[in-house]
C-alpha cells in the first residue's frame, strides 16, 4: 500500500471480451487473463448464463454428507479429462496443493510406512503461499520471511531450459535432470512422500519452460522408487500449454493433479485435487481417523461448479484448442521478425509467450507494467521477464495490438 501512495490503485468499472474498462472511460487489454485466471474473456454470456441458472435453484450446500447435481457432473467430467477418479475440491490453487501434500503424506501413513513424509519439488518452483505449499515453493521473496514456520523439502535441479549449457539441448538438459532426480530418489526414495512439479512451465520462476521428455522421466523414475507424482496444473491447465493439459505432452498420468484458475473461467473461486482408485482405497475405511480429514467450508460450490462445466462446455463448443494453434501460430510468426530489440530467450508454449530483456533499467519491471498500461495494455513483468497469456478470445486485430504496444514499451522502458 505504500508503493500505492505513488502509483493509485487502477478502479475498474466493467469487463467485456479481453477489455477491462476503468470508470474514466479509457481500455486495458488484459494480456495476463487477470492473473492466469480468465480464459474466454470477461464477460462471456454462456458462463453468466450458467451461473445465474444454478443461482435460481441452488447457491450451496455442504459436501458432508450431502450432494449435488454440478459437483457430480464436473467430477465426473474431470475425471474422465484425467484419467483420475477422484475429486477434492477446495478454492483456490494453494489448497489444491495443501490438499495434495497432505493426502500424499497420509496415504502412506495408511498403509504403513509413515517414515515417507518428506516431499520433493524443482528449484525456482512455486506452488502457493499457504504453510505446506510455501515448503515445496523455492521464490525466495515468498518464502524466506516465514522460513522458522516452514517444514524442510528437497529442492531437484530445475529442467528451465534457459539453465542449459551453451551447446545443450533443451532435451539433453532436461534428460540430464532427470538423472539428478533418478540418482537423488534411488538414495533417499524410502523418506519421500512425493515430487510436486509444474509440468512445462514454472510460471513464477519467469515462465521456465522446459522439454516433455523430463515429465516422461519423472514418472518413471517416480513409479520405480514408489514415490507420488503431483501435477500442480493450477497455472498451465485447461488448455494454456496447447493441450487440455500439460501432462497429456509427455503421455504421463500423475497420481495427484491440481486444478484451479482456469477451471471456472475467471469467474469464480475455485480448485480441485484429483486422484487415484489405488490412493483413494487406502482411506476407505470404517475408522475415522483412517478417512482424509480436511475440510473446507465453500467445497465443491454449486455456482463454482456450473462455471466450471460451462467452461468446459466451451472448449467443446468452440474448438478452442485448434482455433488456438491458429493463434499461436500467427503470434510466433510476428515475433520471430523482432530482431531489434534487446530481447533474449524468446520462447512459447501453447497460448503462452515470454522473453527476457536485456537492460540495465533497475526499475524495469515497475516502468515497463506503468508504461503499458498508459499504452491501454495490461502486462505484469517477472523481474526482467515480460510474457503474454491473454484470453484465448483474442482476436487477431487484438493480437496486434498487444504486440505493436509490447514492442514499442520494450523500447522506451529497456
Amino acid at each position: 500500500m505504500k508503493a500505492h501512495e505513488t502509483l493509485p490503485l487502477l478502479p475498474i468499472d466493467s469487463g467485456d471480451g479481453v477489455w477491462l474498462k476503468d470508470f474514466e472511460g479509457k481500455r486495458y487489454l488484459d494480456g495476463v487473463s487477470s492473473w492466469w485466471v480468465n480464459l474466454f474473456g470477461h464477460n462471456e454470456p454462456r458462463i453468466k448464463a450458467a451461473i445465474t441458472e444454478q443461482l435460481n435453484t441452488l447457491e450451496h450446500v455442504m459436501l458432508a454428507g450431502f450432494t449435488h447435481e454440478p459437483v457430480v457432473q464436473l467430477s465426473e467430467k474431470l475425471g474422465a479429462l484425467t484419467g483420475l477418479g477422484h475429486c477434492f475440491y477446495a478454492s483456490d490453487g494453494a489448497s489444491a496443493t495443501e490438499i495434495a501434500l497432505k493426502m500424499s503424506f497420509h496415504y502412506w501413513r495408511n498403509i504403513g510406512q509413515p517414515q515417507k513424509n518428506q516431499f520433493l519439488s524443482l528449484q525456482n518452483s512455486y506452488h502457493g503461499e499457504t504453510i505446506g505449499a510455501l515448503s515445496v515453493t523455492d521464490v525466495a521473496i515468498f518464502k524466506d520471511t516465514y522460513a522458522p514456520l516452514l517444514r524442510q523439502s528437497a529442492q531437484m535441479q530445475s529442467p528451465d531450459a534457459r539453465l542449459a549449457e551453451a551447446d545443450e539441448s533443451a532435451e539433453a538438459y532436461a534428460n540430464r535432470c532427470a538423472d539428478f532426480l533418478e540418482g537423488f530418489l534411488k538414495q533417499h526414495h524410502t523418506e519421500i512422500a512425493a515430487f510436486i512439479i509444474e509440468p512445462l512451465i514454472q510460471c513464477a520462476a519467469g515462465m521456465g519452460m522446459y522439454h516433455p521428455v523430463y515429465l516422461k522421466r519423472a514418472r518413471e523414475v517416480c513409479t520405480l522408487y514408489q514415490v507420488h507424482l503431483i501435477a500442480d496444473e493450477i497455472a498451465v491447465g485447461f488448455g494454456r500449454t496447447g493441450t487440455m493439459f500439460a501432462c497429456e505432452q509427455a503421455d504421463i498420468k500423475p497420481d495427484f493433479i491440481c486444478l484451479s484458475k482456469g477451471i471456472t473461467g475467471g469467474y469464480l473461486p475455485l480448485s480441485v485435487t484429483l486422484t487415484s482408485d489405488e490412493i483413494y482405497q487406502a482411506f476407505y475405511d470404517d475408522s475415522v481417523a483412517r478417512g482424509f480429514l480436511h475440510s473446507h467450508s465453500y467445497t465443491g460450490n454449486a455456482l463454482a461448479c456450473s462455471a466450471a462445466l460451462a467452461t468446459l462446455a466451451i472448449f467443446e463448443q468452440d474448438d478452442v484448442l485448434s482455433k488456438n494453434q491458429a493463434k499461436t501460430a500467427y503470434i510466433n510468426s510476428k515475433i520471430c521478425t523482432w530482431h531489434d530489440l534487446p530481447i533474449v530467450n524468446a520462447r512459447n508454449q501453447g497460448m503462452i509467450w515470454a522473453f527476457d530483456v536485456q537492460t540495465k533499467n533497475q526499475q524495469f519491471q515497475q516502468h515497463f507494467y506503468q508504461q503499458a498500461l498508459a499504452e491501454g495494455l495490461l502486462l505484469r513483468p517477472i523481474g526482467n521477464t515480460v510474457y503474454w497469456m491473454p484470453p484465448y478470445v483474442i482476436s487477431q486485430d487484438e493480437i496486434d495490438f498487444m504486440l505493436k504496444t509490447t514492442k514499442q514499451v520494450v523500447i522506451a522502458c529497456a
